[in-house]
């Protein structure tokens, strides 16, 4: 910590570092949050995201996968896992001053999650329930949760981040359905199936062949592509770029 000049380290006011995981994943077609009912004050009996303090041997990310670990029982080697953002309110956290840093994870399948034993329950809550939640989440998480799903939906633009949600061999009906459901909006279908498979690199065919509604439908796997380009724009977005 840098030390401003006439002042000595012990001038400086205590705070403490902690990690917010931002999880989604689809239940039954519908995006959702892992969240935790909070055991204790403040904000006791309140859903929260995931996460706690970092212990001085981490690293962020250490602490972000220990926590879910911790937390929730998931194995955190699942999950697509990327640094969202920094919150740094000095009010955020009543028992004292709190910088938080905000991950965002994504992983097909996840199994119920089970509560830690600093947390009174643990659940899939779909999205927009939390977010509509009166009183709201605890601290400021209904802003991070806000920010990770701008950040998720803005990923699946540009980026193969959807195949996060799905399992290691998919058809493009899958994939479809994870974008209608992060984006809230129906595609077409048969302009997403050309877009992705008229994508070098983006899925790959594994010749394997699946029946979905009593048609045959070819399986495929994510491919090496890294960015879309064009990018797969939103509905309704396309006019206003």
């Amino acid at each position: 910590m840098a030390i401003m000049p006439g002042r000595s380290a012990s001038s400086n006011p205590p705070f403490g570092v902690t990690v917010d995981l931002v999880l989604f994943t689809l239940v039954r077609d519908r995006l959702c949050a892992l969240a935790v009912r909070r055991r204790a004050e403040p904000f006791r009996s309140r859903w929260a995201l995931p996460g706690g303090f970092v212990q001085p041997q981490e690293d962020l990310e250490q602490a972000a996968r220990r926590e879910l670990r911790e937390e929730t029982g998931l194995d955190a080697s699942r999950v697509h896992l990327e640094q969202l953002a920094s919150y740094g309110n000095p009010h955020r956290d009543p028992r004292q001053r709190v910088v938080s840093v905000a991950y965002l994870a994504l992983a097909p399948g996840l199994p119920a999650p089970i509560a830690g034993s600093d947390a009174a329950d643990a659940a899939w809550l779909e999205v927009n329930e939390l977010l509509h939640l009166r009183p709201g989440p605890a601290f400021d998480h209904g802003q991070i949760l806000r920010d990770g799903l701008d950040r998720a939906r803005s990923k699946l633009e540009y980026t193969p981040l959807a195949t996060a949600f799905c399992p290691r061999e998919f058809t493009i009906a899958e994939l479809r359905k994870v974008y209608e459901v992060v984006w809230g909006t129906e595609l077409d279908p048969r302009n997403f199936h050309r877009k992705v498979t008229g994508t070098s690199g983006f899925v790959v065919d594994t010749k394997k062949v699946r029946v979905e509604r009593g048609r045959p439908a070819q399986v495929y796997r994510v491919g090496n592509l890294r960015l879309l380009n064009p990018p797969m724009l939103r509905p309704g977005l396309a006019l206003t770029r």
